[in-house]
């Protein structure tokens, strides 16, 4: 695996080779995961949490690439609608959790009240003091009911953030991966800092503890996060009995339309 970073130096970042050969085993040990979670109907939520540019969207993404949309789903929520604001303020988030035989993958989640909507006075005090005291039984509710709730918190420095807030901006390709609010969470750094720190002293509770996952190199965070991920789904590999592709079936009798009066795409490559 190559020597671990120092002090999140990008002097010493694992090497691409090694990164890939490693997410491709750790890869395929998430598809034997999902195929128990269908067969033994389990409930499983991830949330992923964190600083802006922390990792969380690409660590999301190599656990996502591989496995069934079907049965594993990402939830990704905008700004609440009129409607939603009136309600319950779980209540959105509800609505995606997982059935029988599901993984759901949230890209942030109800934590948004303890973090943006605080810091940037989205919410009222008494909204954000009652989400740190309701949110410990939401979760603890959750668990009896069965499903097992699984919470990331990506880290990353300042010096980090900044340099892949620079590359966003400078970058065509990435723009759309940075915001305005983007923008102002590094101006209220410690504010941030402070939200966070209050928000584990409620949130971290033995049911469902917080797993920090040092972010500075991506590609040590995705194979921790996933390796991680791993350990905490008790799951078996599926026997299968083996598949023979059948002989396709003759074409006597089927006569195909002129390809003359298909469109195609034109072949400019």
């Amino acid at each position: 695996m190559g020597k671990k970073a120092k002090n999140n130096k990008n002097s010493d970042r694992l090497e691409k080779k090694v990164y890939e050969k490693e997410l491709e085993r750790l890869q395929i040990e998430l598809v034997k995961m999902l195929e128990w979670i269908k067969l033994k109907k389990m409930k499983v939520v991830v949330l992923f949490e964190g600083r802006d540019a922390a990792g969380k969207g690409g660590a999301i993404k190599r656990i996502n690439q591989v496995l069934n949309p079907r049965f594993c789903k990402v939830v990704a929520l905008g700004v609440p609608t009129e409607r939603e604001k009136t309600q319950w303020y779980f209540q959105r988030y509800v609505n995606h959790l997982p059935a029988g035989g599901e993984l759901t993958l949230f890209d942030r989640s109800w934590y948004n009240r303890a973090g943006v909507e605080h810091v940037m006075g989205f919410c009222t005090s008494d909204e954000y003091e009652e989400f740190l005291r309701s949110c410990p039984e939401f979760e603890r509710m959750l668990i009896r009911s069965g499903i097992i709730l699984i919470k990331y918190w990506f880290s990353v420095s300042d010096e980090e953030q900044e340099k892949r807030f620079l590359d966003r901006i400078n970058n065509p390709a990435k723009r759309w991966k940075i915001s305005e609010m983007d923008l102002e969470s590094r101006s209220r750094w410690v504010e941030y800092s402070k939200a966070k720190d209050k928000m584990f002293q409620f949130t971290d509770i033995k049911q469902a503890p917080w797993y920090v996952v040092e972010g500075d190199d991506k590609r040590r965070a995705r194979l921790n996060c996933i390796h991680h991920l791993l350990s905490m789904v008790p799951y078996k590999p599926i026997e299968y009995d083996k598949l023979k592709l059948p002989p396709q079936q003759s074409i006597e009798g089927y006569i195909r339309p002129p390809i003359s009066d298909q469109t195609f795409v034109p072949e400019v490559y």
